[in-house]
Formats: structure tokens, C-alpha cells, sequence
């Protein structure tokens, strides 16, 4: 039976073989610092091992059950999922779902029962009847711009900030999320928003599981926008394997 197994550092107690992960050891594992003064970023991804991001422009294609677990346990451990809106449109996103389990992991580690989904858009261009804003049991957060029409939004339910005039301030965005205690950001991407991040050096953590399939050329990568100059440095922080699915996760380097 598959299970997820650490190849580096070694699984605790794994001096008799290379015993699978529990949800503590993950829990461990993936855990935000503790005490941190700032916002922490988490960046989650799936790519293909040829680099796409997508199969027919759904990273669905991609995933796999140990992706999925570590996807959730993210939720889990956040305050906060963040989101690009061409991700939140393409994707169907709506409110975060739970289960008693996961409920009392959030519980015990001090977090709300549901973390709200934080949508990034410059133009405030939501449909306020998408599930979103009507399949959710906590409102929505709108980060967008002063110039963005966001009066449907707000009467569709969503919490409105402001971040920026013309274009969204990410670094502005996060104190404002922080303000309202929700510091610990999962970021489930897409390209641009994460190209963004890394560019204002607001990328703490990257989570990329590689999946042993070939897509060919069409989809993009992980990081849209312009390129680094110079490239950032990450530290390898851990490597997991499931069924040939490679979990990586680096930190900022010198972190």
C-alpha cells in the first residue's frame, strides 16, 4: 500500500526503514513558524515533471491523493487561503470545506473553523453569484484596488480591502490581512499571483509536487510575469514520495 514517506530529513524513527508519514508528522512538517512577527507565505503547486501547470487548463490532471492531503493539510494550518482571481474563476472556487477531523485540528491549533478565501483582483471583475460568494460558510475577502467596482461584492457578502490605487500593493495586502489576525497565508496561486509575490520577496515557503507525467508543450509554469534579476535563493526543506509523486518544500533562503 502506498503512503507518504520522507526521502529528506529522515521520518521520525526511521532508523528501522522509512516508515510512512502520520497527519502529526505532516502536521510537523508543513507547521507555520511559531511566533513569527510578519505575515508567512506558503505557496502551494502542482506541475508536471515536463513543468506545465495544468492539463487541459485544470491543475486537477496533475493531482493525486498525497497531493490532496498535504492541499488540505495547508488549509488546515492557515488563517487564510489566498487567491488569484483568473485561479478563483478558472478553478470554481467556493468556500473552504471541513470535516470534524480537520475541525478539530484547526481547534487545537488556535484557528478559526473555516478559513476564509482571500481573492486578489485588480478590477474587482467577480461574478457575485458565483459559489464563491454563495456556497461559503464564512464571507469572502476581495483584495483589490480603489478604482475597482466592488458594490455588488460587497452586497453579495465579501469583506472589501483596499490595496492599492491603480494595482494591488501585495505587501499593503498582507498587512491587511494580518491587521485582522490572519497571518498565516496559503497561497494556492495562480502563476501571475505568485510571479508577483516572489517579485515584492513576500514568498516565505514554496510547496511544489511534481508528478510524474509528461504534458508536452501549451501550459505555462508555475510563475508568470517578469523574470527575477537576481534569481532568489531557496533552501530545500524537505522531500516526500508517494506513488512515483515527488513533494518538495523550500524556504526562503537564508531563513
Amino acid at each position: 500500500m502506498n503512503a507518504v514517506r520522507s526521502v529528506w530529513p529522515p521520518s521520525p524513527g526511521g532508523s528501522g526503514g522509512n516508515p510512512a508519514l502520520s497527519d502529526a508528522d505532516l502536521e510537523r512538517i508543513y507547521g507555520y513558524p511559531a511566533g513569527s512577527p510578519k505575515p508567512f507565505v506558503q505557496v502551494n503547486f502542482v506541475a508536471s515533471a515536463d513543468g506545465s501547470v495544468a492539463v487541459d487548463e485544470l491543475s486537477a490532471g496533475l493531482s493525486h491523493p498525497a497531493d490532496r492531503r498535504v492541499f488540505l493539510l495547508a488549509r488546515d494550518l492557515a488563517d487564510v487561503i489566498l487567491v488569484g482571481a483568473g485561479t478563483a474563476i478558472a478553478e470554481g472556487y467556493r468556500g473552504a470545506r471541513t470535516n470534524p477531523v480537520r475541525t478539530a485540528r484547526r481547534a487545537r491549533l488556535g484557528r478559526s473553523p473555516v478559513p476564509p478565501i482571500a481573492v486578489v483582483t485588480r478590477t474587482g471583475a467577480l461574478d457575485p453569484a458565483a459559489p464563491l460568494f454563495t456556497d461559503t460558510r464564512v464571507p469572502p475577502i476581495v483584495i483589490t484596488t480603489a478604482r475597482a467596482g466592488t458594490a455588488a461584492l460587497t452586497r453579495a457578502g465579501a469583506e472589501v480591502l483596499v490595496a492599492g490605487e491603480d494595482d494591488v500593493d501585495l505587501a499593503r495586502a498582507l498587512t491587511l490581512l494580518a491587521e485582522r489576525g490572519l497571518s498565516r497565508v496559503d497561497c494556492e496561486g495562480g502563476p501571475v499571483l505568485f510571479g508577483s509575490l516572489a517579485a515584492a520577496g513576500l514568498v516565505d515557503q514554496l510547496c511544489l509536487t511534481v508528478a510524474p507525467i509528461l504534458t508536452g508543450g501549451g501550459a505555462g509554469r508555475i510563475a508568470a510575469g517578469p523574470p527575477l534579476v537576481p534569481p532568489q535563493p531557496l533552501d530545500l526543506a524537505s522531500i516526500l514520495v508517494e506513488d512515483g509523486y515527488t513533494l518538495l518544500r523550500y524556504r526562503r533562503g537564508g531563513d
